[in-house]
């Protein structure tokens, strides 16, 4: 069952109206706040943007959040909102055109050649010694920005920083496991116990067979959501392992091949959805949150959002973080991609927008973009801040403009809005905890020209099969044909070699 959203893509030049509107919010519910370019008699400086969200909609064009932004950042943005469903098409689009915005998300970079090959070939700002004049964005983890750096070492973008560790994961109904009389499951033979469980038994106790193990979905770059079990066969997390001090693409490894069958198993007991293929990010949240499913993959504060959502008919409902499975989980680059400023930016404009992401960077700006104003938006208990519903219409929120301005917070996925203290205070043991079982992707940072050139179509024709040995419709022997092709075949063999290479000169 597909549960249909429209995908949206706004245009939204952000434009002075309202002024009167924002001045009065502003000084009543934050007094005294001033920004370091606030007061500047300058013209404001113009910077336009590409983006995604993941509220309902995108901010408006006169939301009172951005006209405070600009305000106190001394600027006038014009923002495009894409919708996480198109972003990738979108991306490689508006890259090809090369038509570019002052500041543009790229959500996935290294799994983008375009990103890399454009980067290389100086149409970016090398921000590898400039970001380090700024004192919000060189509080990111080290680790975060050389996750960032290509072959070459270099950093072309910001951050859209996020915790290097914990905040993916398996996610389980807590109450249907109490309701059926099952543990949390630890291994994936115990996970396949309780996904059947899930599908089989009635869990949510309305008569029908309308409920899935896991709710998975794939996407243009990999298998979505079921990389959490490839993970836990694997026991690496990407498209390489290191083996030997080499690094060697997980098409190769038996292990895949066994995740592969493990899914196939799921998809012939229609214990995941059996349209997965053709499943959107967002319809997959639609389904947890209408109680479809017992099993998801989303950053802990997604969790949350379909744990609030449940207990709105089910007060119990809880979608709880597991620690791991198999012994591993996977670990984030401390990002979710990265802003590019095109090299047609002249270099004064350069930094402005430097300074207008420190400042969303800092406590104050990152604030203001999550939560808004106090006593407006939000109000303080136990430390935490509680939105108010005047935040839900004003569109305030971490998945709004909260996707350009963050500071960095190793519990930050720990939280979500309306989240009790001692479900927080759980949350961040389960972090700490995955920390210890965190997989790295290997390839972080490695660059191959022939990578960059030949990955692309070797990529589809990957994910390709992977899919048809899911639904069965790709047999084990033709599988082990298509590996032995590849291991023979020189292009891929020379993206090995490059990707090796680059490793080492990385790693030393």
């Amino acid at each position: 069952m597909i549960f249909k959203k429209k995908s949206v893509m706004k245009t939204i030049p952000v434009m002075s109206a309202a002024v009167l509107l924002v001045t009065t919010v502003a000084c009543s519910s934050n007094p005294g706040s001033t920004s370091s370019t606030g007061d500047k008699k300058e013209a404001p400086t113009p910077i336009s943007i590409m983006s995604t969200f993941f509220s309902q909609e995108p901010p408006g064009e006169d939301n009172v959040i951005i006209k405070e932004i600009e305000k106190r950042t001394n600027t006038k943005l014009k923002i495009t909102w894409v919708s996480p469903n198109n972003y990738a098409d979108k991306l490689n689009v508006t890259l090809a055109s090369g038509d570019l915005p002052d500041l543009i998300l790229a959500d996935y970079p290294q799994r983008y050649p375009l990103v890399k090959s454009m980067s290389q070939q100086g149409a970016f700002w090398d921000l590898t010694a400039m970001y380090k004049n700024y004192p919000n964005l060189v509080k990111f983890p080290e680790l975060t920005w050389k996750n960032l750096a290509f072959g070459d070492g270099k950093n072309y973008g910001i951050p859209r920083v996020r915790p290097v560790y914990g905040q993916t994961g398996l996610n389980v109904r807590k109450d249907w496991l109490d309701k059926l009389g099952l543990k949390e499951p630890t291994t994936t033979d115990e996970l396949y116990e309780v996904m059947k469980a899930f599908a089989t038994k009635d869990p949510d106790g309305n008569g029908k067979d309308d409920t899935y193990g896991f709710l998975g979905y794939t996407d243009p770059t990999g298998i979505g959501k079921f990389n959490v079990i490839e993970t836990a066969f694997t026991k690496t997390f990407g498209d390489w392992k290191l083996e030997d001090g080499k690094l060697t693409p997980i098409i190769f490894l038996p292990s895949q091949k066994e995740a592969l069958v493990y899914l196939n198993k799921l998809y012939v007991e229609k214990l995941i959805p059996e349209d997965f293929s053709i499943l959107k990010q967002t319809q997959t949240l639609d389904m947890m949150k209408a109680g479809k499913g017992g099993l998801d993959a989303v950053p802990m504060d997604q969790a949350w959002e379909s744990t609030a959502e449940l207990r709105k008919q089910k007060p119990d409902a809880y979608v709880k973080p597991l620690t791991s499975l198999n012994g591993t989980t996977i670990t984030d680059p401390g990002s979710f991609g990265m802003f590019l400023i095109p090299k047609k930016v002249p270099e004064a404009k350069v930094k402005k927008i430097m300074e207008f992401m420190d400042y969303g960077a800092s406590d104050e700006g990152s604030d203001l973009a999550n939560y808004g104003f106090k006593d407006v938006h939000f109000t303080e208990q136990d430390g935490f801040k509680i939105p108010t519903e005047q935040a839900k219409k004003d569109n305030v929120s971490q998945q709004a403009m909260g996707q350009i301005f963050l500071k960095y917070d190793k519990y930050q996925k720990a939280y979500k809005a309306g989240i009790p203290k001692d479900y927080y205070d759980q949350h961040t043991k389960i972090i700490d905890e995955r920390s210890k079982s965190a997989v790295l992707d290997p390839s972080i940072g490695v660059d191959s020209d022939a990578w960059v050139k030949y990955w692309p179509e070797y990529q589809k024709k990957i994910i390709d099969m992977k899919v048809k040995m899911i639904v069965g419709k790709e047999t084990s022997a033709n599988y082990d044909k298509f590996v032995e092709q590849l291991k023979t075949d020189a292009n891929f063999n020379k993206i090995i070699q490059e990707m090796n290479e680059s490793y080492k000169k990385k790693n030393g």
